[in-house]
């Protein structure tokens, strides 16, 4: 089978790493890919929402199998794209369609559908330019920290968690009024704040069955501690020590049934990834958020502790015989360290030469921000490289990162030095 990644992340180059295992594969593509997805497939210079070239070469190259890694062109249609293209219908496309991609596309929208199914998340409200004199009047209805949320995609920057009630109106209105950012934020979720520690659970679909993949935990915070700006993922841990069996028995009731069953109440014809983004309290799971993909970068975590064969498991999505398949799990325990560029996530500069992938032992490196130029690989993003690795504990696999994070070099490299601190 020939098989068209669309991405360019961490999270592309670990499907592709466990899609190049297959015995079902022939020839693999991504697009645009990474100096590391390079290494094991054909990168295709096409961007993520150019679908009509995309078409071209899927076409071109006999691609039966398309996987969609990022969420934009998932909310931008391309899913429903090759349905109503006679050429393209019939092609597996892993990821949902476009209705099924509002419950990342739209936080309003995801929000009603959690209100609507029974799925346990925070109380909310949603206000624009209309009514953000009510969005003031309830911000002053709850208890500090102020959650507010853009509804719109903004590229994992638009939530906001603040401490003061005036800056939380301030940033209210620079939301809606002054556009912060863009569009995304014409309309604002303002929601409580939930406490407990965070975690994410994920979900294959194929629109009738499911499975539950491992769960995991990221981290988003820029400095130690978890302190300083948010970013797309420093680092992650699957599996997550307090979501035992009987924590993830309650999520898998509370939480994944009824959100499947919801879905198809509602004619959504979902097929691919559902990212659940929970919060423990105490034992008692309630959702953050939806994404329609996977994390990253929880990706680099979870797809290298599934020991099925997952374009299998893409075959059963896109058959609709997921419930025919086995999925098994590596019982270690894997982690990753991110390699960012230095003054990510802010302004920061790319073309560092990167250097020690010949002394890297242990670890797998998933390419995140990386490019070929000439016979060198230069970063070419914020978030440059992942170093993913196994262990029995903890300790042990992110030592295992550690030392090879010392190994890889380019200029201003920074990474952060305790991930899961909270969990070890």
């Amino acid at each position: 089978m020939n098989v068209l990644v669309i991405g360019s992340g961490g999270r592309e180059h670990a499907f592709a790493w466990k899609l190049a295992q297959s015995p079902k594969l022939d020839k693999l593509f991504i697009a645009p890919g990474n100096a590391g997805t390079a290494q094991i497939a054909t990168n295709v210079e096409i961007g993520v929402n150019d679908f009509d070239s995309i078409k071209d070469f899927v076409l071109k190259n006999d691609i039966e199998m398309v996987v969609v890694g990022p969420e934009d062109p998932l909310v931008n249609g391309i899913h429903d794209y090759f349905l109503a293209d006679d050429q393209l219908k019939n092609i597996g496309v892993i990821g949902p369609k476009k209705d099924g991609a509002e419950l990342e596309g739209s936080k309003e929208f995801s929000k009603i559908f959690m209100e609507k199914h029974g799925v346990p998340t925070a109380k909310y409200q949603s206000f624009s330019k209309n009514n953000i004199e009510e969005g003031y009047a309830f911000l002053e209805t709850l208890s500090p920290p102020y959650v507010l949320k853009a509804d719109g995609l903004a590229a994992g920057k638009g939530v906001l968690i603040l401490d003061d009630l005036t800056e939380a109106k301030t940033e209210l209105a620079n939301m809606i009024t002054s556009g912060k950012f863009g569009e995304a934020s014409a309309t604002v979720v303002i929601e409580e704040f939930l406490n407990g520690i965070e975690l994410s659970v994920f979900v294959l679909t194929d629109g009738e069955n499911y499975k539950i993949l491992p769960s995991a935990k990221d981290y988003k915070r820029i400095g130690e501690g978890d302190t300083g700006l948010n970013t797309g993922g420093m680092g992650a841990i699957s599996p997550v020590p307090f979501a035992d069996n009987t924590f993830l028995q309650k999520v898998e009731e509370q939480v994944v049934k009824p959100t499947i069953a919801g879905l198809k109440t509602d004619g959504i014809d979902y097929k691919g990834f559902i990212f659940i983004g929970l919060m423990n309290d105490n034992g008692t799971p309630s959702v953050v958020e939806y994404n329609v993909r996977m994390g990253d970068p929880e990706t680099e975590v979870v797809i290298p502790r599934i020991k099925s064969d997952l374009l299998d498991l893409f075959e059963g999505i896109a058959n609709r015989t997921l419930h025919e398949k086995i999925v098994e799990i590596d019982e270690r325990i894997a982690t990753t360290v991110m390699l960012v560029s230095g003054g990510y996530p802010e302004g920061y500069e790319k073309g560092k030469v990167i250097t020690g992938f010949e002394a890297i032992e242990n670890s797998i490196p998933f390419h995140a921000g990386t490019k070929k130029e000439g016979n060198n690989i230069v970063t070419s993003g914020g978030r440059v490289l992942a170093l993913t690795s196994f262990g029995t504990s903890i300790k042990e696999a992110l030592n295992k990162s550690f030392v090879n994070a010392e190994k890889i070099d380019f200029e201003k490299k920074n990474y952060r030095k305790d991930i899961g601190f909270d969990l070890i």
